[in-house]
């Protein structure tokens, strides 16, 4: 059974005029991580970007649910016109637990380098919390020093600028925006699907599964998995991407996402 909370998530609205199209993030992340691509299609859409729990601005939770993460996506997001929602990674997994549990309201999906399956590669993302956890927020005198303390624990300089975007300055020193202790403790429920999610009625809506040529998130074997849930569903595989598809193709990812949101609703 999923939890329910009331504290609203927080998002950062990009425009309000056109179909609304709203983006999760994965992961470690927040809603700025989809600036750039919401903003070349702000002018055509209305264009969210959402915080999840335990992320960037949004309440922390006592525990992870994805599921409930979904329901509370859709709850806030009201009763207007009929979504398209955008989620990479975990961000994707919420969005497609959304889609599956409110049909109604998911009138297009958009699913960025992950798959309805369990993941069991989890000792890299422990030593990245490990290691923000170790950081002495205290003693750091700017964001260099915390590059400098990270890069022993995360030595990919990419994901550990990105990373840090969620370590911020607050009136009482730098803070993480992330609930480390409990996305450490649940992070088998981040990476997991588990079998029961799989008991949902399939998706009939249209969706576009984007994933990075450099990644191995997406495989040939998963998309039985995928077709299962969501039999409409179109694969498009970016050169040059990896996970994070969309900050390393940009311009591609937002050229494959502008042709899926014009083409007719079918």
């Amino acid at each position: 059974m999923s939890e329910t909370y009331e504290e609203k998530l927080h998002t950062t609205v990009l425009s309000e005029q056109g179909p609304p199209l709203v983006f999760c993030h994965g992961l470690f992340g927040q809603g700025r991580n989809w600036s750039t691509i919401g903003k070349a299609l702000a002018q055509d859409h209305a264009v969210t970007l959402v915080d999840l729990p335990n992320h960037g601005r949004s309440p922390w939770t006592p525990t992870v649910d994805l599921e409930a993460d979904a329901d509370r996506l859709v709850a806030q997001l009201g009763d207007g016109p009929p979504l398209t929602l955008v989620g990479h990674s975990m961000g994707g997994k919420v969005a497609m637990l959304a889609a599956l549990r409110h049909p109604e309201r998911v009138e297009r999906l958009v699913v960025v380098d992950i798959a309805p399956v369990s993941y069991g590669h989890l000792d890299e993302f422990t030593g990245y919390i490990d290691g923000m956890l170790a950081l002495d927020t205290d003693a750091l005198s700017n964001r260099g020093d915390a590059d400098e303390a990270l890069r022993e624990a995360v030595p990919s300089d990419f994901v550990r600028g990105f990373l840090l975007q969620s370590l911020r300055r607050t009136d009482e020193g730098w803070r993480w925006q992330l609930n480390l202790p409990v996305l450490r403790e649940r992070l088998q429920d981040v990476s997991g699907w588990p079998a029961s999610w799989s008991e949902h009625e399939p998706y009939p809506g249209q969706v576009l599964w984007i994933a990075g040529a450099d990644s191995g998130y997406v495989k040939d074997e998963y998309a039985p998995a995928m077709e299962a849930l969501f039999p409409r569903v179109r694969r498009v595989t970016i050169k040059g991407g990896g996970h994070y598809v969309h900050s390393q193709q940009p311009e591609v990812f937002v050229e494959v996402l502008r042709r899926f949101l014009d083409s007719p609703v079918r």
